[in-house]
């Protein structure tokens, strides 16, 4: 290859793998595998290595991670956070093993620990209390999420032992199981929302989330692997001590951690878990190998970006190829049309796959699937399967391409696909069966109105029956006792048990009923979010696009879907038989304890994301002390209490109309100064 050729496609990689890193640091959403990323960083470096007249300071060879997120503090770590060397090879790691031997000698072990397929963190004690948690960032500096990594539960905010130094930080990887990512994910799905592709996507997301409380109610876990301390060398000899000790200091260390006399006994290691991954609750994609000793890892030191003391070899994908048989076409209660791909059984890490993800009419164009193609199906960190390619080899010449329905395969309803979506939706909400089912099964869920007595077969038996058509349908049953007990396994205590958790149902605040009526994209958090500003169905249902907007953290697509389900008479309908009904369509107002009467006569409008007090917690300040609570800035307004992140149309019709901004910390000083 000439200079200039090598230029070329120097800069070509360079702009791919910045881009890669963008997506996968950032947005938490990787669109290369990581044994495809791993292989264009290996040419970048052999080109880098060949032509350094080419090498740039900003090439992603010489970087750690990718960019910064805006919406978080940068905090600069106090130890960098290096990332390992990657292997996919036995004899890179005979390579690696050597250079160590040439380097210390023969008397040393490994520790061989398990590569989690998670979100790194950084977190910092003092006196036995988390002071702060960072992201891995670019190496040098991440997002301080601290308030978000106190949800973890395996994570301690404070310290019950002795022993451990004044100040120290500990690193390890935060995860989501994978029965809980395919729980949540699930959710996300029948609310209409994208799915996350893997647990460590919904991990990452999850963690930047800017709500915390949201984060509290997703299940993470945390296994810590690593400790900094200035005085670390004097307290323990090597790492295995160091694990030992963090994990009598409370700290989730994973079990599966071997010390290994030798490189062969290490491998035996990575064979071992090669096989038995899968039976694992979350994922991992390899194995970390260390040096032990911390005098030996001293001595071996660092490059520019990596240890040379530690090295991890990662496993690939699992990948089959099997035929690709049809399609088949499934209506989510949201009217969301999802395309499966039904395949000949074939076994995929440790189970039998038929049936494999197909996302949407983007991703069947995009593979150009045709009718018998064999295809090329992974599993990965994926919990459904994936067709990732076709193999073209062994495509017929006379293979028909796949044409996406012009209507729904349940009600033959023409669908509607909205500019910048990538699905298709059938209108007939009314109509389809499926979505009729599904809504009322979202409606009696737990997290809904939580009918006990009813379950997801109850209402598909009791739709066959023609009992149920509607959510209303649901609280006219008490009248249709004589039918339901002519029904087969239902007897009078079973009848009984059901009509009690209806009857209980009503007793469900106005959050609660307006996340169970399955408006698209109205999930719990949005759910309170509205219920919390509008306070009552009446006000919401009467709100404009723009008026829904202006609720804090709530979008452009958000807002036109519930402007659009209200627009409906026939939910009009739905909404005034649910009062009659007797449930909950108003938030009941607690009545504030009053502390003072500093802020009588005075308006706020509260914006953005505060580093003492929840907005909540605000409200109430402002409240007990006279003040009143606004929805929107006009120039009646008397103060706008303004946190970090506020939207900017807020604050440019604040300037504009001269009302006066102030810090929850002037707020305080507002009311003690009266």
């Amino acid at each position: 290859m000439s200079p200039a050729e090598a230029a070329i496609r120097i800069e070509e990689l360079t702009a791919e793998l910045n881009e890669y890193n963008y997506q996968y640091y950032v947005l938490a959403n990787p669109s290369i595998s990581d044994y495809d990323f791993d292989q264009k960083l290996k040419e970048l470096e052999e080109l880098e290595r060949l032509f350094p007249q080419f090498l740039d300071a900003d090439s992603p060879t010489q970087k750690v991670g990718g960019d910064i997120t805006q919406r978080f503090n940068t905090v600069r770590h106090r130890w960098p956070m290096l990332s390992l060397s990657n292997t996919y090879s036995e004899q890179e790691l005979r390579d690696f093993d050597a250079r160590v031997r040439r380097a210390i000698g023969d008397d040393f072990e490994y520790v061989c620990e398990l590569k989690f397929d998670g979100l790194s963190i950084s977190l910092t004690y003092e006196n036995g209390v988390l002071k702060r948690a960072v992201t891995r960032g670019d190496g040098v500096q991440g997002d301080d999420v601290t308030a978000n990594v106190r949800t973890i539960k395996k994570i301690p905010n404070r310290l019950r032992t002795e022993g451990y130094p004044e100040l120290f930080e500990i690193r390890g990887e935060i995860f989501m199981h994978r029965p809980a990512f395919q729980r949540l994910n699930n959710e996300r799905i029948e609310n209409g929302e994208m799915a996350y592709a893997n647990p460590r996507n919904f991990a990452a997301g999850t963690i930047k989330l800017q709500d915390s409380a949201e984060v509290a109610r997703r299940p993470l876990d945390c296994f810590l692997y690593f400790l900094n301390a200035d005085n670390r060398n004097r307290l323990f000899k090597n790492h295995w001590e160091s694990l030992e000790a963090v994990k009598s200091w409370g700290f989730h260390v994973c079990e599966h951690t071997a010390l290994c006399a030798n490189i062969d006994e290490a491998l035996a290691f990575i064979a071992k878990w090669e096989k038995e991954r899968h039976d694992l609750s979350y994922d991992i994609d390899g194995i970390v190998i260390k040096v032990n000793d911390y005098g030996q890892q001293e001595e071996l030191g660092f490059t520019a970006k990596s240890p040379r003391w530690s090295i991890s070899y990662k496993y690939k994908a699992e990948q089959v190829e099997t035929v690709f048989q049809s399609v088949s076409y499934q209506v989510g209660r949201t009217g969301a049309v999802t395309p499966v791909a039904n395949l000949k059984p074939v076994l995929l890490a440790g189970t039998t796959v038929k049936r494999a993800s197909l996302h949407n009419a983007n991703e069947i164009a995009r593979l150009d699937l045709r009718e018998g193609d064999t295809v090329f199906v992974e599993k990965g960190g994926e919990i459904i399967p994936k067709v990732m390619g076709v193999n073209m080899l062994k495509r017929s010449p006379d293979a028909l391409p796949i044409v996406y329905p012009l209507s729904c395969p349940e009600c033959s309803t023409l669908l509607v696909r909205k500019a910048g979506e990538a699905v298709h939706y059938c209108p007939n909400d009314e109509g389809c069966p499926p979505q009729i089912v599904g809504r009322m099964q979202h409606f009696i869920s737990r997290k809904a109105m939580d009918i006990e007595g009813m379950g997801d077969e109850t209402i598909e038996t009791f739709y066959r029956q023609g009992l149920l058509r509607n959510i209303i349908d649901i609280y006219a049953l008490q009248d249709k006792q004589d039918i339901l007990i002519g029904l087969e396994r239902f007897g009078q205590k079973s009848i009984d048990n059901m009509l009690a958790g209806i009857e209980k149902s009503k007793e469900k605040p106005f959050e609660k009923v307006l996340f169970a009526l399955g408006i698209r994209y109205v999930g719990e958090t949005v759910a309170r979010k509205l219920a919390l500003h509008f306070k009552n169905i009446d006000v919401l249902a009467a709100a404009s696009k723009a008026e829904i907007e202006m609720v804090h953290e709530i979008g452009e697509r958000i807002a036109e879907s519930v402007t659009e389900y209200f627009a409906n008479d026939i939910h009009r309908e739905q909404i005034e038989r649910l009062k009659q009904h007797g449930l909950k369509l108003a938030v009941e107002e607690k009545v504030t304890k009053r502390l003072g009467d500093a802020l009588e006569g005075k308006s706020f409008v509260i914006s953005g994301v505060f580093e003492q007090f929840s907005r909540e917690e605000l409200t109430a300040i402002i409240e007990s002390h006279g003040g009143k609570l606004l929805s929107s800035i006009s120039g009646k307004l008397d103060y706008l209490v303004a946190g970090d992140k506020m939207g900017p149309s807020k604050l440019a019709k604040a300037e504009k109309l001269r009302i006066p901004i102030i810090s929850e910390k002037e707020l305080l000083q507002l009311i003690a100064n009266n």
